[in-house]
């Protein structure tokens, strides 16, 4: 696949980091400036994938099935715990995550057959839950918007998870999804200041665009909910008020968090990004993060690895707990619930489960 001509918007990555399973090293020349060479263009590489649902066995996730179209993201965010997947692809996790991206070309045919499978067992499959499926290729591509037509015809129930405001060119779809419990939407927010948006998450999309998003979506009927994450402390934690307040203004009817995460080389990546942008927060922001983990920035122990542990976490989830009484969501905070019961396979019967 070919490459697209790089955007005004600087990337997230400062640089391309070791990858961690290479023996062999690139070693940038001692004289280059990031800042006056030409940013990598993005490339699209085409991925030979053989199926299109994943699963995962994590204790701490409420999803066994997930479904991405691409590897890698276009997205930029900085403090992405999905980088380090790059790196099993041969890449690096830093500017190679943003500017390589794998496409599955094939999922919405592979996905056709999983489902067509009698072993295949109707549960609810999530649409990003590695990188974005709304990231800005898909508005060329369209993939994820085909992979959804094939999950209507089976009337198999998907929930996506998105920082893009894309998601409303696919009403249509996930409406008459809605229809059958079969369809719902969480919006990523992590801030409202469009500043820090373009230097932490360049190609997201801007938060005025994501609370329309949230209002398009449950003017549509279409169960939507909104995620603060993450949480970064000592930088974006003040603003969990206002963002709960934005989003429950805006439609969505239940609201979750995690805090930030740096797993392998996210960590150093993020720390010389503070030092770019914010050097005069960077030892308070690095101190709270260790502070929620251990001493450590970043402990992958299930149950505590998405909130941290301790006085600081404590005082995350209660903040947030308050904010989120006060913002006037309600007292349960369930997720939307998606049903089973109208999963048909085309031209075979209908398979009656419980939701």
């Amino acid at each position: 696949m070919k490459s697209q001509p790089q955007s005004s918007a600087h990337r997230g990555a400062p640089q391309n980091p070791a990858n961690r399973f290479e023996k062999i090293q690139l070693e940038p020349d001692p004289e280059w400036n990031p800042e006056e060479d030409v940013l990598p263009r993005t490339q699209f590489l085409v991925d030979r994938s053989q199926t299109a649902i994943a699963y995962n066995q994590s204790p701490d996730l409420d999803f066994t099935a997930s479904l991405n179209p691409y590897r890698g993201c276009e997205h930029g965010c900085v403090y992405c715990y999905a980088k380090p997947t790059h790196e099993y692809l041969g890449f690096s996790a830093g500017l190679d995550f943003e500017s390589k991206i794998m496409v599955k070309q094939d999922a919405p045919e592979l996905l056709r057959r999983e489902l067509s499978s009698p072993k295949w067992m109707p549960q609810v499959i999530v649409m990003s839950g590695v990188t974005d499926c709304y990231q800005p290729i898909e508005a060329r591509l369209k993939l994820t918007r085909r992979c959804l037509e094939v999950l209507a015809e089976f009337r198999n129930p998907v929930a996506i998870i998105t920082k893009n405001a894309l998601v409303t060119r696919d009403l249509d779809v996930l409406a008459d999804l809605a229809k059958d419990h079969c369809a719902s939407v969480c919006l990523s927010i992590t801030t409202l200041d469009n500043d820090l948006r373009k230097v932490m998450e360049p190609r997201t999309s801007p938060p005025p665009a994501r609370l329309a998003a949230i209002q398009k979506l449950a003017g549509a009927n279409i169960p939507v909910s909104v995620n603060l994450a993450p949480i970064i402390p000592g930088l974006t934690d003040h603003e969990i008020p206002s963002l709960l307040q934005a989003a429950h203004d805006a439609g969505a009817t239940s609201a979750g968090f995690t805090v930030l995460r740096l797993p392998h080389a996210t960590a150093p990546l993020f720390k010389q990004w503070l030092q770019t942008h914010f050097p005069t927060r960077k030892e308070k922001v690095l101190n709270r993060l260790k502070a929620l983990r251990g001493g450590k920035l970043y402990d992958a122990e299930w149950g505590s690895r998405f909130r941290g542990e301790g006085i600081f976490a404590q005082q995350i989830a209660r903040m947030f707990e308050v904010a989120r009484r006060q913002a006037g969501f309600k007292e349960s905070n369930a997720q939307p619930g998606l049903s089973t019961t109208a999963f048909r396979r085309p031209g075979g019967t209908q398979i009656l489960l419980f939701p």
